[in-house]
């Protein structure tokens, strides 16, 4: 199987990851933490910021995989993928320590949710309809 469209989404996701983790780098740099957050907040921030990522972009592209491999039409991967994106470029920018409610915080996630849920709703109507 040749995947065609999930890796147009996949390529600048992982693009974003690797900014969070040279973030998260240069801090453990700044600060001395080698290992955990050593009690730094804004070293917390960014784990967290990095560790959401991958969370999220792992669970939302396997979706976009097993659904693509069952032939899901492009645009129900592209509803996906844009929102997987759009989620992964504002989460970082709202997840802060001081404003658990931050506008981008809730962008974020909820476009996360809708990409999963688009690739879940197809790989559910493909099944059922099997």
């Amino acid at each position: 199987m040749i995947f065609i469209v999930t890796p147009l989404y996949a390529l600048p996701v992982a693009a974003i990851y690797l900014a969070l983790w040279m973030r998260v780098s240069a801090m453990r740099g700044a600060t001395g933490v080698s290992f955990g957050d050593g009690g730094n907040a804004a070293l917390l921030q960014r784990i967290r910021q990095h560790g959401n990522c991958a969370e999220w972009m792992s669970f939302v592209l396997i979706l976009m995989m097993l659904a693509e491999g069952l032939g899901a039409p492009a645009i129900w991967l592209h509803v996906s993928g844009v929102l997987l994106l759009i989620g992964r470029i504002a989460h970082p920018f709202g997840l802060k320590a001081d404003t658990a409610g931050h506008p981008l915080r809730y962008v974020g996630n909820g476009s996360n949710i809708l990409a999963a849920l688009t690739a879940m709703v197809y790989i559910s109507i493909h099944i059922i309809g099997q």
